[in-house]
């Protein structure tokens, strides 16, 4: 699998560590039992298709990513910075 990242160019995804889900979770209030918060830390859904995820170019410019990546095929589709990432 290669990454575009937009100020290296095209890379190996080697030189990539994967973050997460580029989701925002609804957090559980402190108080809200043991079941909401093994849903919220251990559940989540695995849908085929396009996922919006968090990659760092950790071995390259050290840049913060969002890709969009299809979890079928592994095909990656748009790559953009995050807001906080410095050029």
């Amino acid at each position: 699998m290669r990454i575009a990242c937009p100020i290296c160019g095209v890379r190996d995804v080697r030189e990539f560590y994967y973050q997460g889900a580029a989701v925002m979770l609804a957090r559980p209030d402190p108080d809200a039992g043991e079941g909401a918060w093994d849903d919220y830390l251990h559940l989540r859904d695995n849908q085929p298709g396009d996922l919006e995820e968090l990659w760092s170019h950790d071995a390259g410019c050290a840049a913060w990513l969002k890709v969009v990546r299809n979890t079928a095929t592994h095909a990656v589709g748009k790559v953009e910075l995050t807001k906080g990432t410095r050029r």
